[in-house]
Order: C-alpha cells, then sequence, then structure tokens
C-alpha cells in the first residue's frame, strides 16, 4: 500500500554492543500473548508439561548447540523463561564450528551456529522449542490452535548485562523466587 506509515519497531539492545563479549546475560523470553504453555504453578513450585519439558530440554541443550555458552540458574514459568547465559571464550573457534550443519549419529546435535551471540542464542532456543513442539502435537494426534501458528513466541526477549557479583546475586535470587511469587507476577495470566 502507497503512502501507509507503519510503525518502527525499536530496538532494545545497547548501541555498539558486541553481545557475543565474554560476560553474563539474564534473559527473560515470553510466549506469545503471555499463553501459558508450560505447565503451571502449584505449591510455589513449576510443575512443567510435556512442552514445558520440550522447553527445558531445549534450554539445557543450549551449550551443545553453542560452544561458547554456559548456562547458570534459570526458571521455566508457565508463560515465560528467565535464565542466566555466560558467554565464555568469545570469538574463540573450536575445530567443530567448521563442520556446520552435519547430523551427529544419535541425532542431538543437527546444528552448530557459526555465530556465538546471545541473539543466536535465544533464536536457535526458540527454534528448537517450535520444531520439537510441533513435533509432539503431530506425534500425539493433538488439536492446537498453535498448529497453525509462525511461533509460540514473542517476537523479541529481553536482556540484561550482568555488571557485577550484588547484580548476579539479586537476579538469582529472582530465578528462585519467582514460582513463589507467580500471582504478583508481571507475566502472571
Amino acid at each position: 500500500m502507497i503512502g501507509v506509515r507503519l510503525p518502527q519497531r525499536c530496538s532494545i539492545r545497547l548501541c555498539g554492543y558486541d553481545y557475543s563479549q565474554e560476560g553474563l546475560y539474564f534473559v527473560t523470553i515470553c510466549t506469545q500473548d503471555k499463553a501459558c504453555l508450560f505447565g503451571n504453578i502449584s505449591d510455589d513450585e513449576i510443575v512443567l508439561n510435556d512442552v514445558g519439558k520440550i522447553a527445558k530440554h531445549c534450554w539445557l541443550s543450549i551449550p551443545q548447540h553453542f560452544s561458547n555458552a554456559a548456562l547458570h540458574e534459570f526458571v521455566i514459568m508457565p508463560n515465560h523463561i528467565h535464565g542466566i547465559i555466560e558467554i565464555v571464550e568469545a570469538n574463540k573457534h573450536s575445530s567443530d564450528d567448521v563442520k556446520t550443519n552435519k547430523h551427529s549419529p544419535d541425532d542431538t546435535i543437527r546444528f552448530k551456529s557459526p555465530s556465538k551471540t546471545i541473539g543466536s542464542m535465544i533464536r536457535g532456543f526458540k527454534i528448537g522449542v517450535m520444531k520439537q513442539y510441533k513435533e509432539y502435537i503431530t506425534r500425539a494426534n493433538i488439536n492446537s490452535p498453535l498448529q497453525q501458528t509462525p511461533s509460540i513466541w514473542q517476537r523479541n526477549y529481553y536482556e540484561h548485562i550482568i555488571r557485577n557479583e550484588e547484580s548476579y546475586r539479586k537476579i538469582t535470587e529472582y530465578i528462585y523466587e519467582n514460582p513463589k511469587r507467580w500471582q504478583t507476577d508481571d507475566y502472571y495470566k
């Protein structure tokens, strides 16, 4: 359409910051429309359903796909995920980085990303969950309105660069306490 002005999307990333450099990053990833897809909170603890278990498996698999990633604390909530990812050995390439898009014999590591940024890790995680979710609902013969959706995920993600020990401690406490505060959580639906 000629003459129609589309809204401009604003980036929430730090201008000029290298998101592949070593450091600790606190990330929050939300489902589309805050849909509670991963389970529920019972007695102040998360009880993951099958989709939540898929998300957990994919989260724990991040270091298999990104050799520069180390996982710290995380929690999967009914409609979002909080986690701390550490980038280690930034911009160092291991010998298996050259072998991208190769299938492993046990079919667990299918792709090694040449990109080493937090953004590529989150993108890979979201793609992995979505792919396994679609396989799951097909295999289980579940009629889900989300079958035809391009993604179960909100478009972006929130990230915070952890710059000191005090910040790390507060974020870790926030992650651990999140299920207990579910009904007062900003993401509660």
